[in-house]
């Protein structure tokens, strides 16, 4: 009979593959666009939430993989501010699979020092999301581990709006001058403050576009593609990711 390993276990003979990850050169923020879950459960004959439903598991294996490669933070790109468009049935099971996520893993979440939080546009979520979501913060807060940072009802250019938006705002009140405004203080205003812009950007399916993630913050990113589809995507593959990320130098602009 098999045993379901422990959430943070490293299995005997663990995923080195040909990739020897250098710790002192390792991306401290990863984000990831999941792509490709309907594209995997229509290759099989199933419906497209079979596809969500082992997406949710691999964010489990894809958060233990971070963690024991000293990732600091991982950004997942979970829902955009355009999948309302997608049929109601496959959103209304979108919107669960938070839930259902952190009732089976919150425990060894918390056990394992990982810090949950959100990015986007909390407020429009339904209720139940919301619930759940908040009272992972609320049980992880004092973590300092890694911190898994889930893009929900995130949209990088209603992001943006918002931000100039609140700064208009400011100046007008006097909160702020227009004088000081630079990219540090515009940062301030993103749903990312007080986060580092993402070393590495993922993204899965053979896609290679952003889709309105993290326009502003991946300015300087490094960005890593691959033509497997999310529900597909292991440790090894992010591995992979990592170790292609330390083979490049980044200059910033300049030589």
């Amino acid at each position: 009979m098999s045993m379901k390993l422990p959430f943070f276990k490293k299995k005997q003979n663990d995923i080195n593959s040909q990739c020897d990850i250098e710790e002192k050169n390792i991306p401290k923020h990863v984000a990831i666009i999941m792509d490709g879950n309907g594209r995997w459960a229509k290759k099989r004959g199933l419906p497209r939430i079979a596809g969500h439903k082992e997406g949710m598991n691999v964010v489990k294996e894809i958060v233990k993989a971070a963690r024991n490669n000293h990732v600091e933070i991982l950004t997942l790109y979970a829902f955009s501010t355009e999948n309302w468009k997608r049929p109601k049935t496959e959103v209304d099971f979108l919107m669960r699979l938070p839930k259902e996520f952190l009732h089976i893993y919150l425990p060894e979440l918390i056990e394992n020092n990982v810090r949950i939080d959100t990015i986007g546009n909390f407020t429009d979520l339904p209720n139940h999301t919301k619930e759940a979501i908040q009272y992972a913060k609320d049980k992880t807060k004092n973590n300092n581990g890694l911190l898994l940072n889930f893009a929900l009802n995130y949209g990088s250019r209603f992001e943006i709006m918002r931000a100039i938006k609140e700064i208009t705002m400011d100046i007008d009140c006097s909160k702020l001058s227009i004088d000081a405004l630079d990219e540090k203080v515009f940062s301030e205003y993103l749903y990312t403050t007080g986060l580092r812009d993402p070393d590495l950007l993922i993204r899965t399916s053979g896609e290679q576009r952003l889709s309105n993630f993290l326009l502003w913050q991946v300015a300087y990113s490094e960005f890593w593609f691959t033509d497997v589809l999310w529900p597909d995507f292991n440790e090894e593959i992010f591995r992979e990711a990592l170790h292609d990320y330390q083979q490049r130098k980044r200059r910033y602009g300049g030589i």
